[in-house]
């Protein structure tokens, strides 16, 4: 069992930035993916970024590549989404998630937080 606790969200302006952190414990944290995913109101959860275990790999969907950063740190047993240059359209809850095999798909992942809410005015 992996637990996982985000935290960091809040409301910002548009052009601006939130640091977003995921705190791990419980099964060897290093032995997982991990990802993002946001759900705006009315909306699917979608795929935000993932981080393979080793931290050597890093993917990105199109619409946040180049403004949001993914990072992890096994020592401390975290994971950190940085997102800079917000959107409105980048209100959502963000979750960040575990899975054994590195995915975009939200049903390959096998353990999830509660969600923190960003919110970007306009």
């Amino acid at each position: 069992q992996v637990q996982l606790v985000e935290s960091g969200g809040g409301l910002v302006q548009a052009g601006g930035s939130l640091r977003l952190s995921c705190a791990a414990s419980g099964r060897t944290f290093r032995n997982y993916a991990m990802g993002w995913f946001r759900q705006a109101p009315g909306k699917e959860r979608e795929f935000v970024a993932a981080i393979r275990w080793s931290g050597g790999s890093t993917y990105y969907t199109a619409s946040v590549k180049g403004r949001f950063t993914i990072s992890r740190d096994n020592a401390k047993n975290t994971v950190n989404l940085q997102m800079n240059s917000l959107k409105p359209e980048d209100t959502a809850v963000y979750y960040c998630a575990a899975t054994a095999k590195l995915s975009s798909l939200t049903d390959e992942y096998d353990y999830w937080g509660q969600g923190t809410q960003v919110t970007v005015s306009s």
